[in-house]
């Protein structure tokens, strides 16, 4: 294999205005000859799969993705304030000197003048193994074009020429580009993307690009787009390519637990691996740790929200629920406490504890009693009591663990990979989305009975009954229940953020949490709301002063 001259990932800083500021990723200076044996490709490729996960599993690009994508969504709510600057992805108030934002910017550009490098210093056909090399560089170089485009641009349908992302396709130091288009990082992304399946020739695991991996990103890059028919076709030549199976139900359940090694309907991850990229105490500063508590470990103090717990709850049987953990509080005798519980109109939980006696169940509430009630609605059992102010629907559950009065519903999906505590490798790709893609797409060309089909593969694998044209839920759609399905499946996998606004929905956040505690919160955000795309940092426009800053 022909030996290439990777670059050295060093930063070099400057003073401009009293200030130090980062010159990297620009900057980055090439050691001469810092490989000379023939793997150097090979190394070197590993050294940006490193970006993406950082040097600690903690500090890199889907760290930092993850928070700015997942917590702007309406699947999680957090039970109180932090100093971490996450909470400003939570809470929609964008600061160009966020230093997370500014550290996503940084390591994105970090891998793609990496992979800049590589991809200028081999040559594609001399060998297998080197387009393999090449082609991967090309996919990691396309997946962090498409993210940054996701964060730092306006979804595709709002129009191909706002600006997006710089455009670095060089790893010369003196190449500065500006902003360039949302229509040409899309076309750039899909050209890499090609390229990365044309070259890409090798069956490794989901740890590494694949051809498969190039067209499962593909097909939800067009169905991003709006070009539902290629996302149907790259969904299945996946799905059609024998390398993947969706997880049987009992493995599913536990699907968080599975490395990706260990994951047959795992396309593409983020890998980390126990004691390397997690050692020691470290468990505290990961993603899962903010989601849950095990076993004393982990902060505990972002929650599934109440939006994503009515629905995962529609079904009692959902297997989803999997990676839902209440904190019920327990009795003297160690038994939990039986309770109902609401959200009133100013979005707090209410709990009451409930007494059965002779089989008439009852509840306090305002100093008086009240019986519990119930009726069976879309063959569900809803509770009910008719209090002072008339009907009030609740859960009948159990007495929970709170956090400033929210209940502690933990978020399994980012922890326990190899019973480690806070382990977890970030799904880029599964094979489950692939469904989700052509559900989507065809729900959109008005297929509606084949959309219904693909996404009652997976409600057949979670344990719920399928969909029919004709028993669907009230007032809902088949894109309604095929979206509601994708928020339902890729919950906490980075998706829902994204998915709202590229279809043009408005985020509906009234739900208890911290985020409606500002003093002017966003109870709704819109698609067309300049909020839903973070600032440029400011660091960076301070360096490269004609990056033009979003509104």
């Amino acid at each position: 294999m022909k030996k290439i001259i990777y670059i050295s990932l060093l930063a070099i800083t400057v003073v401009f205005t009293s200030c130090d500021l980062d010159r990297s990723p620009f900057t980055e200076i090439s050691a001469d000859d810092l490989f000379k044996d023939p793997g150097a490709a090979q190394a070197a490729t590993l050294g940006n799969y490193l970006f993406l996960k950082g040097d600690k599993g903690y500090d890199g690009w889907s760290d930092d993705l993850h928070r700015m994508s997942e917590y702007s969504g309406d699947n999680v709510m957090i039970s109180g304030g932090t100093t971490d600057p996450l909470f400003f992805f939570y809470n929609y108030q964008r600061n160009p000197n966020n230093s997370r934002n500014n550290r996503f910017w940084s390591n994105s550009f970090k891998a793609i003048v990496g992979t800049n490098r590589v991809i200028e210093s081999l040559t594609e056909g001399n060998s297998d193994e080197e387009d393999q090399v090449i082609g991967e560089n090309y996919y990691i170089r396309a997946l962090v074009f498409f993210q940054m485009g996701n964060v730092f641009g306006k979804p595709y349908n709002q129009g191909t020429e706002n600006l997006s992302i710089p455009l670095k396709l060089t790893s010369e130091i003196t190449d500065l580009p500006d902003r360039n288009t949302v229509g040409e990082v899309y076309n750039q992304v899909i050209a890499d993307l090609l390229k990365a399946e044309a070259l890409m020739n090798e069956n490794k695991s989901a740890s590494f690009a694949t051809k498969e991996a190039a067209q499962a990103l593909l097909s939800r890059v067009y169905l991003y787009m709006g070009d539902n028919a290629k996302a149907i076709e790259y969904a299945d030549n996946v799905i059609n390519s024998g390398r993947y199976s969706l997880l049987p139900s009992s493995r599913f359940a536990v699907m968080n637990t599975l490395a990706p090694a260990e994951n047959e309907e795992a396309i593409f991850s983020i890998t980390l691996t126990k004691d390397i990229d997690i050692p020691g105490n470290e468990d505290w500063f990961t993603i899962g740790s903010f989601y849950a508590n095990i076993d004393g470990v982990g902060w505990g103090e972002m929650y599934a929200s109440q939006t994503y717990l009515e629905l995962v709850n529609q079904d009692t049987g959902d297997l989803r629920k999997s990676f839902i953990d209440p904190q019920y509080l327990l009795n003297g005798n160690g038994q939990k406490i039986p309770a109902v519980y609401w959200v009133d109109n100013a979005y707090t939980y209410q709990f009451r504890r409930t007494t059965d006696t002779g089989g008439t169940i009852t509840l306090e509430d305002g100093g008086s009693t009240y019986t519990l009630e119930s009726e069976t609605v879309n063959n569900r059992t809803q509770y009910y009591f008719n209090g002072a102010n008339g009907r009030q629907d609740v859960t009948f559950d159990f007495d929970m663990d709170k956090r400033n009065g929210y209940p502690k519903f933990f978020i399994l999906k980012a922890s326990q990979q190899e019973n480690d505590l806070h382990l977890w490798s970030p799904t880029v790709s599964r094979l489950a989305e692939m469904y989700l893609n052509k559900a989507e797409a065809l729900a959109k060309q008005g297929s509606d009975q084949a959309a219904l089909d693909n996404i009652n593969v997976l409600r057949t694998r979670a344990n719920v009954p399928g969909y029919t044209l004709t028993m669907l839920p009230v007032g809902k759609t088949v894109l309604d229940v095929v979206l509601d399905e994708r928020q339902l499946e890729l919950a906490f996998e980075g998706h829902r953020k994204f998915d709202v606004y590229r279809n043009g929905r408005t985020m509906n956040r009234r739900y208890p949490g911290t985020h409606l505690n500002n003093a002017s919160p966003f109870f709704e955000i819109e698609a067309t709301n300049n909020v839903i795309i973070e600032f440029i940092p400011e660091q960076q426009i301070l360096i490269q002063p004609s990056l033009i800053q979003n509104d």
